[in-house]
Formats: structure tokens, C-alpha cells, sequence
């Protein structure tokens, strides 16, 4: 597969980015035929050519314009990790700060019966700041549709993968608070001419902001949606989830309901398991009525350690009996498998480890409040 040249210049826009009908526009700017949006975009997604230079059926000064203004592979590969479940884990750095900076997100390739599943990072590091999770390293911004494309692709081109089938927004940030960029990935990976992934294969994460939620409800696409709930009251999701200080449990399914309604798509609760903290028979039977309350399924999720934090990975026993008090009372859970512990596969983890061990702290901006209406 041919590789486009070193970026540069920050300036140049990401083709990942782009629509067949946005990279005309610009061509027709330029002064060049409409048609070519589509030839490039032909050469990047049916042929995996990122160069140019590659790119025969442009003329010269077409590949010229091409490579002045826009770039394929913006992202710097600081670490790569393999596991022996065959889960594969890119670090990345993005050009506009140096290698040394905290602007770094990680995607992961997860390989499972038949399928490819990319699960990306919307934003550099995470404005929500969950006490359980990696990725609270630090908020530095919001990824833009062409980076966040990017990833997907660069996953697929690891040795040995082939074709993406599933993409999930899991890894580094919250995707709602980055909702015109995300929606606008989305259209692209779905896209024929693009990443030709279907959407109802596509799963959008959340913390669970409400406003955020009813605004996504909209998207014409019939994406997932996942709830990052992790406890099943008020009281206990505020001590792990900072953002829970703005919307209770009952306003967050309110908007969930919202977008079953007009989606028609279930719900998929996500629940992840610290061992002695939200794993007791107690907080299952809690999450068993909170579930029953809108068209749902659960998934629970085992605690993939982390270095410093102060949890537990909960024991396969406790876990066990957690999904048949839920299975009891008519509840679809499912257990989720834990996948590349031996590569600190778990969100923001290996972007964390790094950090510490080159003595890096995060430069962040303030992390702003959720989205509001």
C-alpha cells in the first residue's frame, strides 16, 4: 500500500475528512474539474493509496495542489501493542504539538468470531474525568472528523486485518461533547464510496447527557447507542462519574426513552464491574429495576487494572452471580469479554503508562461542563 509523504504542515486538511461533494468544491475553487473529488477518494478507500505522487490519473499539477493542501495520515505512531488474545493497540500523536506532549489517543483492534471491531477515541484525553478510567489523564480537545476516520483506517491496514466490520466510540473521550465531528466520521465510514462500514454497526458511547442525547436522537443514520451507566443509583454513580452531578439516573433514561422512540434501536447499558464497590447482589437487583425501565440489554464489563487506581478487578464468582440476579428478573445481560489485558488495552491505559514513564503530565485545557441544550 502506498504512504503519503511526512506532513509538512499542519495546515492541510485531512482527506479522511472529506466527501466526495467538499473535496470538489475545493477542486472547482482551485480551478480544477469537479470529478476530482471523486478520483482521490477512489485512490484512498477502493485502493489504499495515500500518496499523490500515486495517483496516476491526476495530472502533476493536480498532485502538487493535492499535496500542498491536504494530507492522509496526520497521526505519529508512538507505541504499538499486541496481546496474545490477538487484540492489536495504536498510541498516537497528533502534529500540532510534539511527541513529548500530551496530545496523544490510542485505538484498539479487537478480533472476535468473525469480526473486526475498530474501537476509537473521539476527543485527547476526556473531559468527563471518570475516577475508574485512564483516559482522566487529561483534556486536551476534540479530535476532527478526518482524525478520528483515520484511525479506523490505520487499524485496518495493521498486518494480517483486512476489513473493519464494527466500529465502536469506547476508547479516549466522550463522543457527545464532540457531536459534529463524530456524526460527520460517521457519514464518512459509512459512506460506499468510504469506509463501507453499515451503521447499525457502528456504537456511540455516552456518559449520558441528556440535552447531548436527545440532539444525537436526530441523526439519520441508525447508529448504537450504549449508556455508560456503572451504578445503579444517583448516589453511587457521584462518586466514580463527575458529570453524574449534572443529570440523575431518572433524566438520563428520559432522553434514552426519547431515543428509542424515534430510532427505534434498544438501549445497551453498559456496566463495568469494580470488584467490592458496585458488584453486590444488592446493586444488581437496583440495576435490574433501573434496566426494566426503557428497552434495554446490559453489558457488564470486568475492571481492566489500572496502575494507582484504587479499585478492584471483581472475581469471576461475584460476576457470575451478578448477571444471574439480573437474568433472574428478565434482564438481557451479557458478560463481556475482557480483551488485551497483558497490553493495557483498557481506555486511556496505555496513553497513561506512557506518561508516567517518561515523567509527562497531561498540559490540559479546562474540561468543559457537558454539552448543554
Amino acid at each position: 500500500m502506498s504512504q503519503p509523504h511526512p506532513a509538512s504542515s499542519v495546515s492541510r486538511q485531512s482527506l479522511f475528512g472529506e466527501t466526495p461533494e467538499s473535496l470538489s468544491e475545493s477542486a472547482v475553487a482551485a480551478g480544477w474539474p469537479r470529478r476530482l473529488g471523486a478520483q482521490v477518494l477512489k485512490w484512498v478507500w477502493g485502493r489504499g493509496v495515500l500518496d499523490p505522487d500515486a495517483m496516476t490519473d491526476l495530472s502533476a499539477a493536480q498532485r502538487a495542489w493535492l499535496g500542498e493542501h491536504y494530507s492522509a495520515s496526520e497521526g505519529i505512531e508512538v507505541a504499538a501493542q499486541s496481546a496474545s488474545d490477538g487484540t492489536r493497540k495504536l498510541l498516537l500523536a497528533w502534529p500540532d504539538a510534539g511527541l513529548d506532549d500530551s496530545r496523544r489517543t490510542e485505538c484498539v483492534l479487537i478480533p472476535a468470531e468473525g469480526r473486526r471491531t475498530a474501537c476509537i477515541s473521539s476527543q485527547i484525553g476526556c473531559p468527563v474525568g471518570c475516577r475508574f478510567c485512564a483516559s482522566g489523564l487529561g483534556f486536551d480537545g476534540n479530535l476532527t472528523a478526518g482524525r478520528i476516520v483515520e484511525q479506523v483506517h490505520r487499524l485496518g491496514r495493521l498486518d494480517g486485518v483486512g476489513r473493519i466490520s464494527h466500529v465502536v466510540f469506547m476508547g479516549m473521550g466522550e463522543p457527545l461533547a464532540n457531536l459534529p465531528a463524530v456524526t460527520a466520521a460517521i457519514r464518512i465510514l459509512q459512506a460506499p464510496w468510504g469506509g463501507g462500514i453499515s451503521a447499525r454497526r457502528i456504537t456511540v458511547s455516552t456518559v449520558g447527557v441528556p440535552s447531548a442525547i436527545r440532539r444525537f436522537s436526530n441523526f439519520e443514520l441508525p447508529v448504537n447507542l450504549a449508556l455508560s451507566l456503572h451504578a445503579p443509583n444517583d448516589e453511587l454513580r457521584k462518586r466514580i462519574i463527575p458529570w453524574a452531578e449534572f443529570a440523575t439516573i431518572a433524566e438520563i433514561l428520559d432522553a434514552c426513552r426519547e431515543w428509542f422512540d424515534k430510532s427505534g434501536r434498544e438501549i445497551t447499558l453498559e456496566y463495568l464491574l469494580l470488584g467490592g464497590f458496585n458488584d453486590r447482589p444488592e446493586h444488581a437487583r437496583e440495576l435490574a429495576a433501573v434496566a426494566k425501565r426503557l428497552r434495554s440489554n446490559v453489558n457488564l464489563i470486568r475492571w481492566n487494572e489500572v496502575k494507582g487506581m484504587p479499585f478492584d478487578r471483581p472475581s469471576s464468582e461475584d460476576v457470575l452471580h451478578f448477571q444471574r440476579i439480573l437474568r433472574d428478573r428478565g434482564v438481557n445481560t451479557h458478560i463481556r469479554a475482557s480483551r488485551g489485558r497483558d497490553i493495557a488495552a483498557a481506555c486511556g491505559q496505555l496513553r497513561h503508562e506512557k506518561s508516567v514513564s517518561l515523567g509527562l503530565s497531561a498540559k490540559s485545557m479546562p474540561a468543559p461542563l457537558p454539552p448543554s441544550a
